[in-house]
């Protein structure tokens, strides 16, 4: 029996509003080596009433949200999906860029008894920009088309391997320094055609500066050789569906099954696969919805 239950305790957050890539900067500094950062833990949800799920913030697109079930649940399912609940009652859930305007939430007990809530989804501005001139890229050539298939399977494949990790349970840090040169959710339009929303956050740097883990995590890909579109592209699976892929690097420095740790040196910044200049992408997915990670991992700092 579906029973509507009281309110749902929420803290609010504010969020900030084809792959964009950085100019080649004129000079390439030599990357320095990188300390291993401290590890922050994420704050426990800290409910502003009583209610039958915490929330630390309210779901949006393009947001992860943490959150807690009731005491006493033993199965979780938002909008027809089972989630993963962790030994304290934690759970994860991601809302991408174009995600429904709302989303249900239903825990159910022991008993057999469902506790749900469906909860409004917040939509999101996102950057358009209009090029009425300049046509989309040209058609795929045979080369790409033949390789295509095998990377897309390699990557699907890491997706699905399901890691032990606590990395979804840390507030995020960036991975490499520099100016933030894309947007998650940023869209152009060509002469009227739209191109792929952009998946993930660009940062700008010179060419073998260090990309580091922001999260622990274990390893799922490696890339023996550049991908056609990623380049040579390092995936880090956080746990409970989370998971982190760096686009571009001019090295990797992990290989597959290795556990890294918040601030590990991962690899270095590049311009591998399809890009106009050095930069890392740095994208992010619970399950197959992509989450923008810049909120997550906050400001900036020096």
């Amino acid at each position: 029996m579906m029973l509507r239950q009281g309110l749902i305790a929420i803290a609010l957050l504010t969020l900030p509003g084809s792959c964009i890539a950085a100019p080649a900067p004129q000079a390439q500094p030599k990357a320095k080596p990188v300390q291993a950062a401290t590890v922050i833990r994420a704050a426990a949800p800290k409910p502003l009433a009583i209610g039958k799920f915490e929330l630390n913030r309210a779901p949006q697109q393009g947001s992860l949200v943490i959150g807690r079930v009731p005491s006493g649940v033993k199965r979780l399912v938002i909008d027809g999906r089972n989630v993963p609940i962790a030994p304290d009652g934690r759970f994860l859930a991601g809302y991408d860029r174009d995600y429904a305007t709302s989303t249900l939430m239903t825990a159910f007990l022991a008993n057999g008894e469902a506790l749900s809530e469906t909860l409004p989804v917040a939509k999101r501005w996102w950057k358009i920009e209009n090029l009425a001139t300049l046509p989309h890229h040209s058609q795929p050539n045979a080369e790409y088309q033949r390789r295509r298939p095998g990377e897309l399977a390699q990557i699907n494949a890491a997706r699905r391997k399901d890691n032990l990790s606590d990395g979804w349970r840390q507030r995020l840090i960036w991975p490499a320094k520099g100016r933030v040169s894309g947007l998650f959710g940023s869209q152009r339009i060509y002469a009227g055609e739209p191109g792929s929303p952009h998946g993930g956050v660009d940062v700008a740097g010179g060419v073998g500066a260090p990309v580091v883990a922001p999260a622990d995590g274990v390893v799922i890909l490696a890339a023996a050789s550049p991908f056609t579109l990623e380049g040579n592209l390092l995936m880090i699976d956080h746990g409970m569906g989370l998971n982190s892929a760096f686009l571009h690097l001019s090295r990797i420095n992990v290989k597959p099954g290795d556990r890294v740790v918040q601030g590990q040196l991962i690899g270095a910044i590049g311009q591998t696969g399809r890009a106009t200049g050095p930069h890392l992408h740095w994208g992010m997915r619970w399950n197959s919805e992509k989450i923008d990670p810049q909120p997550l991992a906050g400001p900036m700092t020096p």
